[in-house]
């Protein structure tokens, strides 16, 4: 991958998991207080949770062995950055529990000590990406944390600089608002079976 196209990479990743739910506090009577993050839709406050992957496979959700066999880069690209979009999962949910009780100032001074992990931990990992596991890492991360990387890095550095990031992502043949869309994009659903079949240990 380009160098600059690496860096880009780079800094997607680095505020992958770092969105900004409301969080609130609610006592009830008789109950203990819980802790929480939330979301404001039409001025009710709705709890968000998050819940354990539970993933219902068909036979024809899984990859023929021609289509294994034609799929190889695919398959290798997948294999590769999966892990990592897994990771990004992971340190969202535990980002999320620990920002929780924080006051804002806190959790900005949380978010850099946490990007300096991130840093710490994957750079030298992420920067060895090709141009096509970065664009395959960029579709895993919203398949796992249900966000794109416009979205997080908007709700953690602003709209100004997620359009920044998206223009210069673009040069090097990026999206970054682009959904994950198995169910409409055939794209998307070929790289759907292909992780669920690597999820299943069937390649």
């Amino acid at each position: 991958m380009h160098k600059l196209g690496k860096y880009l990479i780079m800094a997607i990743l680095i505020t992958v998991g770092f969105g900004k739910p409301t969080a609130f506090a609610q006592q009830i009577e008789g109950v203990n207080k819980v802790l929480s993050y939330a979301s404001i839709v039409d001025g009710d406050t709705i709890p968000l949770v998050h819940l354990k992957t539970v993933v219902i496979v068909r036979k024809w959700a899984l990859l023929t062995d021609k289509e294994i066999r034609k799929n190889q880069k695919l398959i290798r690209n997948v294999k590769k950055v999966l892990p990592y979009a897994k990771e990004a999962r992971k340190r969202l949910q535990e980002l999320e529990k620990e920002m929780a009780s924080m006051s804002a100032k806190k959790q900005k001074e949380y978010v850099k000590q946490v990007e300096q992990e991130v840093l710490d931990d994957f750079y030298e990992d992420l920067e060895k990406l090709t141009f096509s596991q970065g664009k395959v890492l960029l579709k895993l991360v919203d398949r796992e944390t249900g966000n794109t990387s416009y979205t997080l890095v908007a709700d953690l550095r602003g709209k100004f600089r997620a359009s920044f990031y998206n223009t210069f992502a673009r040069m090097f043949g990026f999206n970054m608002k682009e959904r994950y869309d198995p169910k409409h994009n055939k794209d998307d659903e070929l790289l759907e079976r292909v992780v669920r079949s690597v999820e299943l240990g069937k390649i």
